[in-house]
C-alpha cells in the first residue's frame, strides 16, 4: 500500500508531501487544476516515459518520492528479494522508490537507495499498482490488453507460463529442424566441398602458432650473413679483440679502482660495479658464441620455409581468412562434417522433439483455453450485471474465446478473444470496438475495470478520471462501487462527480494558483466542513447556495 509521497518540482508542482492511507481516497478541484498530478508523478516514479516537461519551468530537475508498505504486497517483497533490493531490518516491510529527472533529459532511479535502470522500476510497479487511466477505455480495444485482462481475472498465469515456456522450448527446436533440413537438401554436394576442404587443411598440417614460428625462421635465415657479420662484430667487441676489448678495459678499470679504493674507500663500489660489467660482458660473449655457432647460411631451409609460408597463405586467401585462423577453420569444417554425416540420425532425433513438443505446447494450450473458457463466464456475468446497475438495463457483456486448434502457434497460446457487448435489450452482441456511443462505451470500460480490480491481487488501485461520461443515480452507483473496493484495497480516484466523491474515506482538493511569473499546483487534505465547501461547489458551480451546501451535507451522511 501506498503510504507517502513527496512531489518535488514537477511538471507545474513545486512541492506537494501526502500521506496516505487504505481506503477511498479521492482527488477533486476545479477543470485544468491539476487533479492528475498524482496519477503523473506515480506513473513517473515508477519509471513512466518523461519528456523535458516533467520538470517545473525554471527548475533543475524534478523529483518524486514514493513510500510502499509490503505487508499486503507479498509479490512485491518476493520480486524485491529476487533482486536483492530488499531493503534491512526495520526497512524490511517497506519498500522507498526515488526518481530523479534532470532538465537535461537523463533520469535516475532508486529502490531503497540502490541504483536501478528505469525498467526495474516500471517491473516493481507492476507488483505494487494497478492504474486505470481515463483513456483506458481505448487500450480495452486491444485483443492483447483483453487476454492480459481475462488471464488476471481469471488467475492464469500458472497455464500461461506454462504455455510460454513450451512454445519457446517448440519454436528453438522447430527453427533447428529446419535449419537442418535446409542443410540436408543439398547434402551430399556440401559432404563432397566439406571433405574435400578438410582434407586440404589436413594435408597442410598447419599448428597452432606456427606462423609466428615461420615468420621468425624466415627473418633469421633471410638474413643469416648479416646476423653472422654482426653477432662477430659484437664478440670482437666484447671479448676476442685482443687490442681493446670491452671486457679488458673493464677488467683494467677495475683492477685501477681497487688499487685506489685502498686510498679512498669511496671508490670499492664503483670497483665492484666494474667487475660485476666485465662478468656481464664475458657472459654476453659466450652467448653469442653459442649463437654464432647455430647459425648457418641454409639455402634450401630457406627455400623449403619460404614455400610453407606460401602455402599457408595461398589456402588462407582462398578461405577469405588470416593465415593463423587456419587451425580454427578446420576444427569448424570437421564439426560441420560430423554434423552432416549424422544429420540423418539427428534429424530423426530433432523431428520426434519437435514433435512431442507440438503434443505437450497443444495440451497446455488447451488447458489455458479452459481456464480461460471458465474466467470468461463469470466475468460475463459479472459484468453484465455491472453494466445493468451503471445505466444500462438490460445490458450484457460477452467475451468470446475462441480456441484455434490449427491456429499458428503463440508464446499467449491458442485463444482468440473479442468483446462483445449489447448495451440495449434486444440488441445482438456486437464487438466491443464497434459500439457507437462514446459514453456507453465508458461505463462499459469502468465496469470492467471495476469488477477486473476486484479479482486482482495488487493492494493499491488507481482510477483517473475512469467515470467521465457518468452521471445522475449512475454516478452514485460508480462512488459505491469504489468504495466497497476500498473497503479491502487501497484505492486512489481523480473523479469530477461529487457523487463519487461523497463515497471517499478521505477527501483531498487540487488547487492551481496563477501568479505573475508562475503557476502551482497544491494538494491539501480537507475535514469535514472542507468537504461540504468542496461537494457544494461541485454541486453548484460558481454560486455556493445553502441549499448546495445543504445537500452536499445529505450527500455526506447518506
Amino acid at each position: 500500500m501506498l503510504t507517502y509521497i513527496q512531489i518535488r518540482d514537477f511538471a507545474i508542482v513545486d512541492q506537494i508531501d501526502l500521506t496516505l492511507e487504505g481506503g477511498l481516497t479521492v482527488l477533486t478541484g476545479e477543470t485544468g487544476a491539476g487533479k492528475s498530478i498524482l496519477v503523473d508523478a506515480l506513473g513517473f516514479v515508477l519509471g513512466d516515459r518523461a519528456d523535458t516537461g516533467a520538470v517545473r519551468h525554471g527548475a533543475a530537475q524534478a523529483e518524486v518520492i514514493a513510500e510502499f508498505v509490503l505487508d499486503d504486497a507479498p509479490a512485491a517483497a518476493a520480486w524485491l528479494t529476487e533482486q536483492d533490493l530488499i531493503g534491512e531490518g526495520d526497512d524490511a516491510a517497506n519498500c522507498l522508490l526515488r526518481r530523479v529527472h534532470g532538465a537535461d533529459g537523463r533520469s535516475r532511479g532508486y529502490v531503497n537507495g540502490r541504483p536501478v535502470p528505469m525498467q526495474t522500476l516500471k517491473a516493481l510497479g507492476e507488483t505494487l499498482i494497478d492504474i486505470h487511466g481515463q483513456h483506458e477505455h481505448q487500450s480495452l480495444l486491444r485483443p492483447d490488453v483483453q487476454m492480459t485482462l481475462l488471464d488476471g481475472f481469471g488467475h492464469c498465469q500458472t497455464e500461461g507460463e506454462r504455455v510460454e515456456t513450451l512454445f519457446r522450448d517448440w519454436k528453438g527446436a522447430a527453427d533447428r529442424l529446419a535449419a537442418l533440413s535446409a542443410a540436408n537438401d543439398d547434402r551430399t554436394e556440401r559432404l563432397d566441398l566439406l571433405r574435400y576442404q578438410v582434407g586440404e587443411l589436413d594435408a597442410l598440417g598447419l599448428a597452432p602458432g606456427e606462423v609466428a614460428e615461420l615468420d621468425a625462421e624466415h627473418a633469421r635465415l633471410a638474413n643469416a650473413g648479416r646476423l653472422i657479420e654482426g653477432c662477430q662484430s659484437a664478440l670482437d667487441a666484447l671479448y676476442e679483440n685482443e687490442e681493446a676489448s670491452a671486457q679488458q678495459l673493464l677488467s683494467s678499470a677495475e683492477h685501477v679502482l681497487r688499487e685506489l679504493a685502498e686510498l679512498d674507500p669511496e671508490l670499492a663500489p664503483m670497483a665492484e660495479t666494474a667487475a660485476t660489467a666485465a662478468v656481464n660482458a664475458a657472459e654476453a660473449a659466450d652467448g653469442l658464441r653459442r649463437h654464432l655457432a647455430a647459425l648457418d647460411v641454409d639455402p634450401e631451409r630457406l627455400q623449403w620455409v619460404e614455400s610453407r609460408i606460401g602455402d599457408i597463405h595461398d589456402l588462407a586467401r582462398k578461405h577469405h581468412i588470416a593465415p593463423d585462423e587456419l587451425p580454427t577453420k578446420l576444427e569448424r569444417l570437421r564439426s560441420e562434417l560430423e554434423d552432416l554425416d549424422q544429420s540423418e540420425e539427428r534429424l530423426d532425433a530433432l523431428t520426434r522433439q519437435v514433435s512431442q513438443l507440438e503434443k505437450d505446447y497443444l495440451d497446455a494450450a488447451d488447458k489455458l483455453h479452459k481456464a480461460r473458457a471458465k474466467a470468461a463466464a463469470e466475468l460475463n456475468a459479472d459484468v453484465s450485471a455491472a453494466m445493468q446497475e451503471l445505466g444500462m438495463p438490460g445490458g450484457q457483456f460477452a467475451m468470446e474465446v475462441d480456441f484455434q486448434a490449427e491456429g499458428r502457434f503463440s508464446a499467449r497460446g491458442l485463444d482468440r478473444i473479442v468483446f462483445a457487448v449489447s448495451a440495449n435489450p434486444g440488441h445482438p452482441l456486437r464487438p466491443l470496438a464497434k459500439v457507437a456511443s462514446g459514453g456507453e462505451l465508458s461505463r462499459i470500460a469502468l465496469a470492467i475495470q471495476v469488477i477486473a480490480a476486484r479479482a486482482g491481487a495488487l493492494p493499491s488501485l488507481i482510477f483517473d478520471e475512469v467515470d467521465t461520461g457518468v452521471g445522475g443515480g449512475v454516478a452514485e452507483i460508480v462512488g459505491r462501487k469504489l468504495r466497497a473496493l476500498g473497503e479491502a484495497r487501497q484505492v486512489l480516484c481523480v473523479t469530477h462527480l461529487p457523487q463519487v466523491a461523497s463515497q471517499a474515506h478521505r477527501h483531498f482538493r487540487v488547487e492551481k494558483e496563477t501568479g505573475k511569473s508562475a503557476t502551482r499546483t497544491s494538494i491539501a487534505a480537507l475535514d469535514d466542513n472542507e468537504r461540504i465547501e468542496e461537494l457544494a461547489r461541485m454541486l453548484g458551480g460558481v454560486k455556493i447556495t445553502e441549499t448546495t451546501r445543504k445537500h452536499a451535507r445529505e450527500m455526506l451522511t447518506s
